[in-house]
């Protein structure tokens, strides 16, 4: 594991100078989660989860509280959760999730950014079963021992523990995201550098310098496509 999570994070948050690109994508991640459930983070597990990535980003609350309220306001407009997969330069490996309100202009912009990086989309299962589902969470303040001290008390066998900079990263099943949170909030923390559930493959694997460069492109026009929430790969880009 091991992948620098508080630095992929400030890249991701970097790449728009008012990371307005970001923002977007959480209004719409929000506005979603609100809708399918009740508009209250409290009795809605999604929306309290996406909130608390967001809160990692430093989403603004303007923004939060217009998505929510738009799902509040009985807005008509759907979105469909898609995943798509597929293989870049050197048989590395891409999973792309998206939510989208046009599946054919989504698959559409998905597979040019595939198809026109040296990369290529693959069917449903044809990459996710190298990777596993994680929860990661990350804390500031906590040495390595006194996390895994904490986790002890609150009875949490997490998958494992690393030191990353000046933060703690956490690796747990996915099911134990709020319960990691909580055991770190009852030990005084309460801010997380890190709040994701995210896809880890089980094998990182290292492009030359060509290949990764054409790598990393096809990576940006990935996420350069609106309708683009997340994506994972298993190319270690040594961040």
């Amino acid at each position: 594991m091991g992948r620098k999570w508080n630095n992929i994070k400030d890249k991701k948050a970097s790449k728009d100078a008012n990371t307005s690109r970001i923002y977007a994508k959480f209004g719409v991640e929000i506005y979603v989660a609100a809708k399918q459930g009740e508009p209250d983070p409290e009795s809605n597990q999604a929306l309290k989860f996406v909130l608390e990535r967001a809160k990692t980003y430093n989403v603004p609350k303007h923004i939060i509280d217009r998505a929510i309220e738009k799902a509040k306001g009985g807005s008509d407009e759907n979105y469909s959760e898609l995943r798509y997969e597929g293989f870049g330069p050197s048989g590395s490996m891409v999973i792309v999730d998206a939510l989208t309100n046009n599946v054919n202009r989504t698959a559409s912009e998905v597979r040019a950014a595939f198809g026109k990086n040296g990369g290529n989309m693959g069917v449903s299962g044809s990459v996710a079963y190298m990777f596993d589902q994680t929860a990661v969470i990350g804390v500031e303040g906590k040495s390595e021992e006194e996390a895994l001290e904490i986790l002890m008390e609150a009875d949490l066998d997490v998958r494992d523990i690393m030191e990353e900079d000046d933060s703690v990263i956490v690796y747990a099943l996915p099911d134990q995201f709020h319960a990691v949170q909580e055991a770190f909030r009852n030990a005084g923390v309460t801010e997380f550098t890190v709040a994701e559930i995210t896809m880890l493959a089980h094998n990182e694997v290292t492009l030359d310098a060509d290949a990764q460069a054409q790598f990393e492109k096809m990576i940006d026009a990935i996420e350069d496509c609106d309708d683009v929430q997340q994506v994972y790969h298993n190319v270690d880009l040594g961040e």
